[in-house]
């Protein structure tokens, strides 16, 4: 069944281009993202509050830059453009890091080199997105297919990480933007090569979007505030492990790298097999039961003793992730279905909002009370997340969900 449904993604071009760059831009991020806090602490010497500081003016410029933009890129921008200028400020954000070593030219690039560049992520799942609308796929099953597409960028976590960690041996953290980078410049080329210049987009764009509408729905503010938290306790997991394997378990820089490398190994059949259960049960559901996930991943990572346990926990990271940014993605989209750039900015914006917050409080938890006292602190998160998603979810809104 799932070999019949994965049919007009091998056999259309668009959508085997789209496939290769959810991969390219997973690497990128792959190679980047486990490796951040030690990056700016151990290579570039910042203490634990400039770096929260550094990463918190980054998320923010992102917010900022991304807001202004998906709106823009929904009424007169194509995909394409957008597409372009996103992965050509990560080529000059990434390879500036490469480089920079002082607090202030750092700032700078990533606030924004790279806040232009996060837009990219937004707009490829726009892109994705438009192609659904234009295919002969039911709409019903659009959760499966956007999960396939995330499933691909997970695709290049399995080994991202591991490979980043062995770049980092032989050419240190040099070595690991250059490699993202790289990524990127053949997104960028794939982009121009692969997507239309005016990409077709259904009718009714032109409107205003009707975000600040959305939220004044309680529902989804509490939904919306539960992707904040569950957002800020994946950022604060993910800065914290590589320091939690290192310095509490006593563990190496390629300990980190198995860590992270081993998720997405189990990630693309959980992103099968939950995408399929989207189109069976209404989102939100299946949104409550990674949000339990989520919540028992963390308790379980308080508990370990030998970076060879973070291994085994890292199943249910897979779960957890699976769901939030696969399922997550499609429930978004459905609020604001002609303006996928918009709806998955909203998304986004919940992922970046909930990144700066966490950026502040992985620094402040981690320094006051130790690396696996963070960990705590992040199921709780999630569990107060979860009972958000227990608000009830509009009657019309429900409907599209299924």
């Amino acid at each position: 069944m799932l070999l019949a449904r994965a049919r007009p993604l091998y056999a259309s071009k668009p959508f085997r281009d789209l496939l290769v760059l959810n991969v390219l831009l997973g690497t990128s991020t792959a190679f980047v993202m486990p490796f951040m806090s030690m990056f700016g602490t151990l290579e570039v010497g910042m203490s634990l509050p400039a770096f929260g500081a550094f990463m918190t003016i980054n998320a923010v410029s992102g917010i900022v830059i991304a807001s202004a933009l998906a709106h823009y890129s929904d009424v007169h921008a194509s995909r394409r453009s957008m597409l372009l200028l996103g992965s050509l400020a990560g080529v000059a954000g990434y390879t500036g890091y490469a480089y920079f070593r002082s607090f202030v030219p750092l700032v700078l690039t990533g606030s924004l080199a790279l806040g232009v560049a996060s837009i990219t992520f937004a707009q490829l799942f726009a892109y994705a997105r438009d192609l659904l609308v234009q295919s002969d796929i039911e709409p019903s099953q659009s959760a499966l297919y956007i999960n396939v597409f995330r499933m691909f960028m997970a695709l290049a976590w399995t080994v991202g990480p591991a490979v980043a960690s062995f770049v980092a041996v032989r050419f240190s953290f040099r070595g690991i933007f250059l490699g993202a980078a790289l990524s990127l410049a053949v997104f960028a080329r794939v982009v121009w090569t692969g997507v239309p210049r005016h990409t077709p987009r259904p009718l009714g764009r032109t409107a205003p979007p009707p975000l600040f509408a959305s939220l004044a729905r309680a529902d989804v503010v509490a939904h919306f505030a539960a992707f904040v938290l569950i957002a800020a306790s994946t950022t604060i997991g993910m800065m914290n492990l590589p320091l939690f394997i290192v310095k509490t378990l006593g563990g190496s820089k390629a300990d980190v790298g198995i860590a992270f490398s081993v998720a997405p190994v189990f990630e693309l059949p959980f992103m099968l097999y939950f995408g399929w259960l989207a189109t069976r049960v209404p989102t939100e559901r299946v949104i409550r039961a990674g949000m339990v996930i989520s919540a028992t991943y963390f308790t379980c990572l308080v508990c370990v003793r030998a970076p060879w346990q973070v291994y085994l926990c890292q199943a249910l990271a897979a779960a957890a992730t699976a769901v939030v940014s696969g399922v997550a993605i499609t429930y978004f989209q459905g609020h604001l279905p002609e303006q996928p750039g918009t709806a998955t900015n909203l998304y986004s914006n919940a992922q970046r909002i909930g990144s700066t917050a966490g950026y502040f409080l992985f620094v402040v938890l981690a320094w006051r009370f130790g690396h696996r006292a963070v960990f705590e602190a992040c199921g709780l998160f999630a569990a107060i997340a979860l009972g958000l998603m227990l608000v009830p979810v509009h009657a019309s809104h429900a409907s599209r969900s299924r």
